[in-house]
């Protein structure tokens, strides 16, 4: 298959990404690492007249560390992130979910910001930003706001993110030194799409937050499952238990891999691994 004519654009400022954002007419799609848009357009699932590569703006492929947090661009790559001792030290969860993202011609092309941007309901970063507490800082012509993680993804390919605006960064707080963090999924093969996963952050506090993906429309935290979780300096078989139990509040959606009823099942079966390998 190939991808139907389109025009394509190179700016090389944030602010030359908005003007043609703006631009209705252009029917603009943005241009990051490219993995997931490109199989689209061949597939003719999008059909966008312009291409805004946004990979010229070097502003957007930075990692940054501030006094409470860690600021990653959105054309960060997944192999940059994997690579950076700065994630290795204060953002330990992505360490950990990086390896199991794709294959390494995939990380080695595909952007932090081109994922949550893309809401795809199996992808491990969407579900790694909402255990960490994070947000996402959206640009446009009207200025700059920071949208938190559980407010960002809607659906199936859908966010808080409009038409003429630009995800400009992801924003994480930093590791603090007695933070644990969990991570599991399944896959037909090492590097295939999850069909089920989950990523747990236990703060300080013992407060939990769990956030799975690959089960529903969308990647998302369960509150009745931090409610069990929270609290606990040891998860014993029987919190994990209950935990599992709490799964039912999950609205499962099927897909290619399974059904309902099997993703509930994983969905269990993910979340014990990641508490019993919780670090």
């Amino acid at each position: 298959m190939k991808a139907p004519d389109f025009s394509y654009e190179k700016p090389n400022s944030i602010l030359g990404i908005l003007s043609l954002l703006e631009k209705d007419e252009l029917e603009c799609q943005l241009l990051a690492g490219g993995q997931s848009l490109m199989p689209m357009m061949n597939f003719r699932m999008a059909t966008p007249k312009t291409i805004v590569d946004i990979s010229g703006v070097s502003e957007l492929s930075l990692i940054t560390e501030t006094p409470k947090a860690i600021e990653i661009g959105a054309m960060v790559r997944y192999r940059e992130l994997q690579d950076s001792d700065v994630i290795q030290k204060f953002c330990p969860l992505i360490t950990m979910v990086i390896p199991h993202i794709a294959h390494p011609a995939i990380r080695n092309r595909g952007t932090i910001g081109g994922s949550i941007g893309l809401s795809d309901p199996a992808a491990e970063l969407p579900a790694v930003l909402l255990a960490l507490d994070g947000k996402v800082e959206v640009s446009s012509n009207k200025g700059i706001r920071e949208e938190p993680a559980n407010k960002f993804f809607k659906g199936v390919y859908e966010t808080a993110c409009s038409s003429n605006e630009l995800i400009t960064k992801i924003i994480l707080p930093k590791a603090q030194p007695k933070q644990k963090f969990g991570f599991h999924e399944i896959a037909r093969r090492h590097g295939d799409y999850a069909m089920a996963g989950v990523c747990i952050a236990q703060d300080q506090d013992l407060t939990v937050r769990v956030a799975f993906f690959g089960v529903a429309e969308k990647a998302l935290r369960i509150a009745s499952i931090e409610k069990v979780l929270s609290g606990n300096s040891i998860f014993s078989q029987s919190i994990i238990e209950n935990a599992q139990s709490a799964v039912e509040d999950i609205q499962f959606e099927g897909d290619m891999n399974a059904g309902p009823e099997v993703k509930k099942h994983l969905a269990k079966v993910v979340l014990e691994r990641a508490l019993e390998g919780i670090k």
